[in-house]
């Protein structure tokens, strides 16, 4: 029997799951408050956002951008380079350590302050349309991908 959404989800059970993201590594692509639609059982490849068990802390889930497959498994990488923790720190991710694909995310609102009146409709709609997008493979260069290229082309 699971234990957790995560195996449900690898079960078939829950094929997409709402996850909040906490901490920096994924900005400008995530920032942390921004919640993430995952597909659990997805095929992912490289330049894919994927959301795994951490290799050194397996309670642990990470968001992270799949950089290229290399032997034993996949190299990953954050999208804001400084805020570290990923496979510069740990190494090789093995495939039954990445849980889901992230497919969208919602990026939260402004907190309404006291006295400042109230949202205007036009406020609202456009913070909807600017909040709900896919988050789509980066292959156009400028993900990890590349990043790792031009690191051991040094």
């Amino acid at each position: 029997m699971p234990e957790t959404a995560a195996e449900e989800a690898r079960e078939g059970r829950v094929p997409f799951q709402l996850i909040e993201v906490e901490g920096p590594s994924m900005v400008p692509t995530l920032y942390p408050g921004d919640w993430m639609l995952v597909q659990h059982g997805a095929r992912v490849r490289p330049g894919d956002v994927i959301i795994l068990r951490h290799p050194f802390q397996q309670d642990l889930l990470v968001v992270k951008r799949i950089a290229e497959r290399r032997e034993g498994g996949w190299w990953v990488l954050g999208d804001n380079a400084p805020a570290g923790g990923d496979s510069t720190v740990y190494g090789v991710v093995p495939d039954d350590l990445v849980l889901a694909k992230v497919r969208g995310r919602l990026r939260r609102r402004k907190p309404w302050v006291e006295g400042e009146g109230q949202r205007s409709v036009g406020a609202v709609l456009s913070w909807a349309f600017s909040a709900v997008r896919p988050v789509l493979s980066d292959r156009s260069g400028r993900s990890g991908r590349s990043a790792s290229r031009r690191l051991r082309a040094r």
